[in-house]
């Protein structure tokens, strides 16, 4: 039997009847709207999210005398001001720098020196040099390598360029359904965030807090925590790899990195936000580059990522996110795999915060509700352990 939280915090008593149908009965019915209503679940879940994370700012502002509608307005706009200017300032960077790699791909296979051979082939054949005279003469990719290149140099880079544009083009339809879903979910958390005090009220009435923090408040305290563990985390890993990567630019290990290594780093951070693929994904355009300016600096870039995630997976993650998930890993997979089944990337970055919150509410209900026992039923036994008494017993007999 759970202690309750405090003398004002009533234990909430399961008969086993409920337990036995009501339960079964309500899970099913909550697959079922799951499955008939989930993307309309999951704009909400979204905007709740959102709501929590900026209901404490909204209430320090009301504690400045500030009507809970201009409060609101007030962290709205911040909150888009500030995310505005992060996507403009990191993205003007991101942009030349992107830019600037581009153009230097292209004069690696296309631009020719005196004898005639662009960068590419030079690197080629010092590849094919090193294979031939290490025993692998067997392993011929001077022609296939040398025509790949020929072929990105009469125009291959133009026409992927072309297939990227006509896929954007074809992708606007969905772009303008995200939008129209942006703009959904920020109406929602509107409403939700100027009826949260409604909301409080509400769920202290049926569940009071005790000696403890109300409901409301440890999913604000759960998301706060996983939203700063994230940011951290993915801070040191961006920054990491950047560092790492103007490190091996400067020392000549892997050329012209670092020009890019910002343009690295931020792709690296933002990426980490993806638990268990993110690092993978995150390594893939630096060896990309390293691969085309110089193959064998590949292999230092390859390096400097392994090290980068034995340190997070050792050193960081545990520090970081263990305090403000405490969730057992497989909980954590199933939920990841989940919302990448129903939403995509959507729901693959949700199903973190979302678990976080979840587990607020199972330690708050935890410490209310009570189960009856199923083992309570066992016979009566007589005290000498003779069996229960026969009533039948006390009746005289007639005649």
């Amino acid at each position: 039997m759970t202690t309750p939280a405090g003398p004002t915090a009533p234990t909430i008593r399961v008969p086993r009847w409920i337990q036995l149908v009501g339960l079964p009965v309500g899970l099913l019915v909550i697959w079922m709207l799951a499955g008939l209503l989930g993307h309309v679940l999951f704009l909400f879940l979204t905007a709740s999210v959102i709501t929590f994370l900026l209901n404490p700012l909204v209430r320090d502002l009301k504690r400045l005398r500030l009507p809970r509608g201009l409060a609101v307005a007030f962290v709205f706009l911040v909150f888009a001001a500030a995310v505005g200017f992060i996507v403009l300032a990191l993205g003007s960077v991101v942009v030349d720098q992107a830019r600037s790699a581009a153009e230097r791909i292209d004069d690696y296979v296309t631009l020719e020196n005196a004898s005639g051979s662009t960068g590419a082939d030079q690197d080629i054949d010092r590849l094919q040099r090193w294979l031939d005279t290490h025993g692998l003469e067997g392993i011929q990719i001077q022609e296939q390598a040398t025509d790949w290149a020929d072929n990105l140099g009469a125009g291959e880079i133009s026409g992927y360029t072309q297939d990227a544009i006509s896929f954007a083009q074809g992708a606007a339809f969905s772009l303008v359904v995200a939008l129209f879903n942006l703009v959904l979910i920020v109406v929602i958390a509107i409403y939700m965030l100027l009826d949260m005090e409604r909301l409080e009220g509400l769920v202290d009435r049926r569940f009071p807090p005790g000696d403890g923090l109300r409901l409301t408040r440890r999913i604000e305290k759960a998301l706060a925590g996983y939203v700063r563990g994230q940011l951290i985390l993915s801070t040191v890993i961006g920054a990491s790899a950047g560092i790492g990567m103007w490190a091996l630019g400067t020392t000549g290990l892997v050329p012209g990195a670092e020009k890019y290594a910002l343009l690295f780093g931020v792709w690296t951070g933002v990426i980490e936000v993806i638990p268990y693929i993110g690092p993978w994904l995150s390594a893939i355009p630096p060896t990309i580059y390293a691969l085309v300016v110089d193959p064998v600096s590949a292999l230092w870039v390859i390096a400097l990522f392994i090290f980068i995630y034995q340190v997070e997976g050792h050193i960081v993650v545990p520090n970081v996110m263990a305090n403000a998930l405490r969730l057992h890993p497989l909980l954590v997979i199933f939920g990841l795999l989940a919302g990448g089944e129903l939403y995509g990337i959507a729901g693959i970055l949700m199903a973190l915060p979302t678990m976080a919150a979840a587990r607020a509410i199972w330690e708050f209900f935890s410490e209310r509700v009570q189960f009856d026992r199923w083992d309570d039923g066992a016979p009566n036994i007589g005290v000498d352990g003779e069996g229960p008494p026969d009533r039948g017993s006390d009746v005289p007999l007639p005649g």
